[in-house]
């Protein structure tokens, strides 16, 4: 069924269709290869698209246009192999959040949206498929892009894994993103990882998301600077594959258990 959703480079473009962003979105999303319809915010219209999309994706202007919209397609993502995107500013999406959750959404999209980071993050909601599995989702912050990758590699397939290169990506992502873990890299340039710890701490948004730092030192005295910080757990970069996916999984066992 993945295999089928990989293949499906429909989107549906929702929003006022003689807006000039709107149709400039869809024209630029064209230019890279994907097949772009467009409707209205009207549930009627959405559900007389010819190609069934495998990507919904909203761009939000008045929220209360698109309740019916919203509520549908909440129901919709249950049952069917597609995945919804949205576009807006963040009291927009917070609004929206009101009708249809956040884990319900694979991606959203902060205005003015920025067109190449949209086409390479459409291709990842394709790569990775819809949203509507459930899965527990991890934010991975670190600085070595080997170092994302790889983790990701060790994580995909049971977890949804998102990868940020910088402190201040992750703060970014999260203003309109929930995710259950964050692995966040103790050493960064810039912005340190206890930095980004202390922001996150201080914010109620995400006050209470998890937090593993990830330390490539483990001797005493870094291991307890790490643990003042009182982070959820740490986790070495040296450790194998096996035991650091252990360790995560342990962490989701305990919290199904509380």
């Amino acid at each position: 069924m993945l295999g089928l959703f990989e293949e499906n480079r429909n989107i549906l473009l929702i929003g006022d269709m003689k807006s000039f962003m709107v149709n400039a979105i869809a024209k630029d999303l064209e230019n890279i290869g994907f097949k772009v319809a467009q409707s209205i915010p009207y549930v009627r219209n959405i559900k007389e698209a010819t190609d069934k999309p495998g990507i919904y994706l909203l761009y939000l202007d008045d929220v209360s246009d698109f309740f019916d919209v919203l509520t549908y397609l909440d129901m919709l993502v249950l049952s069917s192999d597609i995945s919804v995107c949205m576009i807006g500013e963040k009291a927009q999406i917070t609004k929206a959040y009101r009708t249809m959750p956040p884990e319900h959404v694979e991606e959203v999209f902060l205005r003015p949206v920025n067109i190449k980071e949209l086409g390479e993050k459409l291709e990842f909601v394709i790569e990775r498929g819809p949203a509507a599995d459930n899965m527990k989702r991890i934010l991975v912050v670190d600085d070595d892009g080997m170092m994302l990758r790889t983790i990701k590699s060790w994580l995909e397939g049971k977890y949804r894994v998102t990868i940020v290169n910088s402190g201040m990506s992750a703060i970014k992502f999260l203003a309109t993103n929930q995710v259950d873990l964050i692995l966040l890299d103790y050493e960064m340039p810039v912005t340190t990882g206890p930095q980004v710890f202390e922001m996150l701490k201080s914010d109620p948004d995400t006050k209470d998301i998890p937090v593993m730092f990830l330390t490539v030192k483990s001797d005493k005295e870094s291991v307890l600077r790490v643990l003042e910080l009182k982070p959820e757990s740490y986790l070495l970069k040296s450790m194998p594959p096996k035991e650091l996916v252990a360790a995560i999984d342990d962490f989701f066992e305990r919290q199904w258990g509380r």
